[in-house]
């Protein structure tokens, strides 16, 4: 059932006359030219136009007032009388640009979701535009919005902004209106748009007429993917070059743009997501060009065979904007799992990074996950992820933490969970722990700072924990009386070295003071005299050359250079 749509013109007369209806009209058109006639005629102080529309489910009439003019309605300073009007936009062409549909699209974000259109598709369609006004107050909050913004960085009111708006989106809108009524947007099949774009290419309305058409085209798809198909199948039957191939490829990657800029859009072209770690994931290989062909979304893996080709650069540029606006979101890639959220944080930064150049920029793409990074690096997150962990195990879990994130005041703050658990005494007693064999106990320590030490903390918090972690080897090392018990058990200088660089090279000593003290004990074996052929004796049935060349080999896995070793060594 259509709706009844009707137009009520008022006028007022008199400087404070209240308004009275003149007459109501059925033709939008003639509504408004009977209240500029009026206007112009000086019989009255001021004129309105609502438009009425009957809402068939509550029995009530919409009001929406789409024109307001007056001598009086408002006082001007006379010095702003003049002034040029405080406007985004200054003629109706303007609301096409690039920059107006931007805007657009943020403040009418929910109604082309709810009507499945791009804006591009809005401001071409006499249909959807009447549509829109028939919401009430969305259309006049929007051009409000606009109007607030606007009066924040200028002198002029914010009333004679919106007034400027209103008879701005009113002219705009009465040519889209006019222009349907007139036939001048034609509704081609896909094959016959190259045709009429070789017609169109050149004239000044070219992309208006053009843009026109295909919103006709796409009028009957039934969803984004739908849509995607239907401007894919015309880009295929384009020209290889010419203005009539530009024109029709500016157009249509503009509204593909407009279409992946939307989250509902979005959502439905890429599936339903178990999280957004695999929504991610979609995308990137979307932007890649890699994503893989499925039947049931088929648009997407037909416009990423164009990503792949280098083509529709507005709309991957699009999907680029989303990713990285993902990537800044508060929301988890994996809510379940800290462990889980940082391999798919780490997984998709190594896939994503292959697409850094003209289209993501690296810089963008490091303040994304550095953001990201930071809003791990909580208390509430990393206490709920080490609760209940040995203390070697809550250690292990932080420097994971930190292999996985990026931004230097982020591993700042990192560093600032580790030193508590490194100074506890949970920590100490559990690797004093006699129960335990000293060099496990050494193994595990050193394991752990060996992971410090290739961790990008600071320099002085790097060097502090690493400090710390071998001052506590040392003490673990003089309570179990460590070399005292070796020089007890080998009477040799050559079994006494051999053991201790199996320690050394077997990581059980950690680097600073615990492995100084062993490569110098090792030394003091190597200068004990006799040391050489006792060495070589140990090696029976091994060539000399091929021992002293182990021996080397081993001294240098040891962190003790050959120059030092041949020093040292005593025949």
């Amino acid at each position: 059932m259509a709706r009844q749509v009707h137009f009520e013109v008022f006028r007022r007369a008199g400087a404070k006359g209240g308004w009275t209806l003149h007459e109501v009209v059925n033709d939008r058109a003639r509504a408004l030219a009977m209240a500029q006639e009026m206007m112009a005629s000086e019989k009255v102080t001021g004129v309105k136009v609502v438009k009425e529309t009957y809402d068939d489910d509550t029995g009530d009439y919409l009001s929406l007032k789409i024109f307001e003019d007056g001598h009086n309605k408002m006082k001007t300073a006379p010095a702003q009388e003049d002034a040029p009007p405080s406007l985004p936009c200054f003629k109706p062409d303007d609301l096409y640009s690039y920059h107006a549909r931007q805007t657009m699209m943020r403040l009418l974000g929910d109604f082309l979701g709810r009507n499945k259109i791009t804006i591009t598709e809005l401001i071409h369609r006499a249909d959807m535009l009447d549509k829109l006004e028939a919401t009430g107050t969305l259309y006049q909050h929007a051009v409000q919005k606009i109007a607030v913004a606007q009066a924040a960085s200028s002198t002029t009111p914010v009333q004679q902004i919106v007034k400027n708006l209103n008879e701005l989106t009113t002219q705009a809108t009465q040519r889209v209106y006019r222009d349907q009524r007139k036939g001048l947007f034609p509704n081609p099949r896909a094959d016959q748009f190259a045709e009429l774009a070789a017609k169109l290419a050149g004239q000044g309305d070219a992309a208006y007429i053009f843009n026109g058409a295909l919103a006709r085209h796409l009028k009957d798809t039934q969803g984004w993917n739908d849509k995607v198909l239907a401007l894919l199948e015309i880009l295929a039957k384009t020209p290889a070059s010419g203005d009539s191939r530009t024109l029709i490829l500016s157009s249509i990657d503009a509204i593909l743009a407009e279409a992946l800029s939307a989250s509902t859009a979005l959502h439905e072209l890429i599936g339903q997501a178990e999280n957004l770690s695999e929504a991610l994931t979609r995308l990137v290989e979307l932007f890649l060009g890699k994503l893989a062909a499925d039947p049931a979304h088929g648009g997407v893996a037909a416009l990423s065979a164009r990503f792949a080709a280098d083509e529709l650069p507005e709309a991957r540029t699009a999907i680029a904007r989303r990713i990285v606006a993902e990537f800044k979101s508060a929301k988890r890639l994996r809510p379940d799992s800290l462990v889980e959220e940082l391999t798919a944080l780490r997984r998709l930064a190594n896939r994503v990074v292959y697409g850094v150049g003209k289209f993501l920029s690296h810089e963008d793409l490091i303040a994304a996950f550095t953001l990201r990074s930071k809003r791990l690096v909580t208390q509430e997150i990393l206490s709920g992820y080490v609760q209940d962990c040995a203390p070697d195990e809550k250690m292990e879990r932080l420097l994971f933490v930190e292999e996985n994130i990026i931004g230097i005041e982020n591993k700042r703050q990192l560093a600032g969970f580790v030193t508590p658990v490194l100074n506890s005494a949970a920590f100490e007693n559990f690797f004093q722990n006699p129960k335990v064999p000293l060099l496990q106990r050494l193994q595990r320590l050193t394991q752990l700072q060996s992971r410090v030490r290739r961790a990008s903390f600071v320099d002085a918090q790097r060097q502090e924990i690493a400090d710390r972690m071998d001052r506590l080897a040392c003490e673990m090392a003089a309570r179990a009386k460590l070399f005292e018990s070796l020089e007890a058990k080998h009477q040799s200088h050559v079994e006494k070295a051999q053991t201790l660089l199996k320690l050394t090279m077997g990581g059980f000593f950690t680097e600073g003071a615990l492995s100084t003290k062993a490569r110098d004990v090792i030394l003091s074996c190597l200068a004990t005299p006799g040391f050489l052929s006792g060495y070589f004796a140990h090696q029976a049935g091994t060539d000399t050359e091929a021992a002293m060349a182990g021996l080397m080999a081993d001294l240098n896995k040891a962190g003790i250079t050959a120059e030092t070793g041949l020093k040292s060594i005593a025949a």
